[in-house]
């Protein structure tokens, strides 16, 4: 079974699998594929995590290939020099090492079955000949169509004219990167420390408008580059009503949904009715302290101190559930695991956004899971290197990503700025057993939101007994009152956001707990995919409506 946020890319991987390879070369294919066709939703310069279970194994891996800040990239440079407050959300002053090539080649060298031009034709032949248009991608250029036309011009050579819906567009450029890619004798040395590191290199050397309103060059250098290399880690786990369930570590916002599974063991989700006010505003007050934890703890373990132990601990939500209500709080609460005195980043004061320079959305990121007949199990989130996010570098066909912008310029936080240091990414892919074998993989596109929509899917099917497609169909919400992890850093105190199907009852109900409702669309909160296996070997899997994109397939 293959589940992802684009059918191509689901076709890709299902083509794999049903030419002997296993999960992770389907997995791989996927991934090279949706850097393609959703490039406004991530691309060759953007990240990766993943999470794989390969058959035999008793627990699951993570793949960190999060690429970390430059070597010049610290706090006096970005303030002192630059005058800057916030990292910007975009251009090539927010660049780490991109380090999405690096994790799909590791995982495929490591897992896979199959040579890379094997899983890399889809992607090549989709850039060289074509892929279908989808509205959104349309809506993204359009959104930035002057800049490109003004200021990142070698944008405007790939993405403008604005292409139409249902029609066919074309990144020749990527093609034959790729191209150039196989034809190496080494892949990873030619991405890191040969033709695509100097074309990368020079190209971000010079200034370009950025969200801040101002022009400025990148930090990355040669030597940024060829020290680095993705990283094999351990999970984190906690066990929830017969499952264990398996997340990345603090350098991503993964460990929240842990915790806020932590927290509501202490109710009975199952009594409440599913998308009522009672459920909604349950788990959105959890996740409030949740969040709120990842604002004051959470960060690079080889940089900061993040007392996991007692975050992850039943005595600590235990203590940490008291503050909850029936009211909606407004303030945030972050806890005191181990005694530890909390720190929250200061109030970001109004920051500057340049007119028509692209910022990433709810609905940005990709997501991909894949089961096989063995048993392997994969659950990927690649983001970043979105075509808004940074000019395209013309001779590569693809831009740098944006992740440096949830680095904090404020000393001391777990988060704060420091050189070779991961950022606390927002993609977070989730696993979990059964009986002690691996059930499920899902997630989900969203930034901020990625660990409360899956979480919702996954305790829907927990708790009510939904099936996969049930789950991630049924209506879905989410709270935006912490700090976003994306430039300009905003807080929404109080926030909900909920699908109107949830009905005006649920609505009403919450906005009498004093919840800053926001109704959204019926169709328009996530966008999970998901894949599993029983016992015996049957396989099932679920694909997001939303965005008329998703699709999951398998035999």
């Amino acid at each position: 079974m293959v589940a992802s946020t684009h059918w191509l890319a689901s076709a890709a991987g299902m083509a794999v699998l049903e030419q002997g390879g296993n999960a992770f070369d389907a997995a791989v294919a996927a991934g090279f594929t949706l850097q393609v066709v959703e490039p406004h939703l991530n691309g060759p310069g953007g990240d990766l995590p993943a999470l794989l279970w390969p058959a035999g194994r008793d627990r699951p891996l993570v793949l960190c290939a999060q690429g970390p800040a430059p070597a010049a990239a610290t706090i006096e440079r970005y303030r002192d020099e630059l005058g800057l407050d916030l990292i910007p959300g975009t251009g090539p002053l927010a660049a780490v090492v991109p380090g999405a090539f690096g994790g799909w080649i590791a995982m495929l060298r490591e897992h896979g079955t199959m040579e890379l031009a094997d899983v890399l034709r889809f992607a090549i032949d989709y850039a060289e000949h074509g892929y279908p248009v989808v509205s959104a991608i349309a809506g993204a250029i359009r959104g930035v169509d002057s800049l490109f036309r003004d200021e990142w011009t070698s944008s405007a050579e790939i993405y403008l004219p604005v292409p139409e819906p249902g029609g066919l567009h074309r990144n020749p450029q990527l093609a034959e990167t790729y191209r150039r890619i196989l034809a190496a004798d080494d892949p990873l040395e030619a991405w890191y420390r040969g033709f695509v590191a100097e074309e990368m290199v020079a190209f971000q050397e010079r200034e370009w408008l950025d969200s801040s309103g101002e022009r400025h060059a990148g930090l990355l250098t040669e030597d940024d580059l060829r020290d680095w290399a993705p990283t094999w880690e351990e999970p984190l786990s906690v066990h929830y009503h017969g499952y264990d369930v398996y997340k990345a570590g603090p350098w991503s916002q993964a460990p929240v949904f842990l915790q806020q599974l932590r927290l509501l063991e202490g109710f009975e989700l199952g009594a409440m009715g599913h998308a009522s006010a009672e459920w909604v505003h349950t788990i959105t007050e959890c996740a409030k302290l949740a969040f709120a934890d990842r604002e004051a703890w959470y960060g690079d373990p080889d940089f900061a101190d993040v007392p996991l132990t007692e975050l992850l601990s039943r005595e600590y939500a235990e203590e940490r559930r008291r503050l909850l209500g029936d009211e909606a709080s407004g303030e945030l609460h972050p806890g005191s695991p181990g005694g530890r005195v909390p720190r929250l980043p200061l109030p970001v004061t109004q920051a500057p956004v340049a007119p028509g320079v692209g910022e990433p959305t709810r609905g940005d990121t990709v997501h991909v899971d894949v089961v096989d007949r063995h048993g392997n199990m994969v659950s990927a989130t690649p983001s970043g290197g979105w075509l808004y996010g940074a000019p395209v570098i013309p001779s590569l066909g693809f831009c740098l990503g944006t992740r440096a912008q949830m680095f904090w310029l404020e000393e001391g936080l777990p988060n704060s700025l420091e050189p070779r240091k991961r950022p606390r990414t927002t993609l977070s892919p989730t696993l979990a057993a059964r009986g002690g074998e691996p059930y499920v993989a899902l997630g989900t596109p969203g930034g901020d939101q990625q660990d409360q929509w899956t979480l919702h899917v996954f305790l829907a099917h927990v708790h009510h007994g939904f099936d996969l497609q049930e789950a991630i169909d049924a209506p879905n919400h989410h709270t935006e009152a912490f700090p976003s992890s994306f430039y300009p850093r905003e807080t929404v105190p109080r926030h909900v956001a909920v699908e109107e199907r949830a009905g005006q009852d649920t609505i009403d109900g919450l906005r009498d707990r004093g919840h800053d409702v926001e109704e959204s669309g019926p169709w328009t909160l996530g966008r999970v995919t998901a894949v599993a296996r029983e016992p015996g070997g049957i396989l099932k899997a679920g694909a997001n409506p939303r965005g008329r994109q998703g699709y999951a397939a398998g035999r």
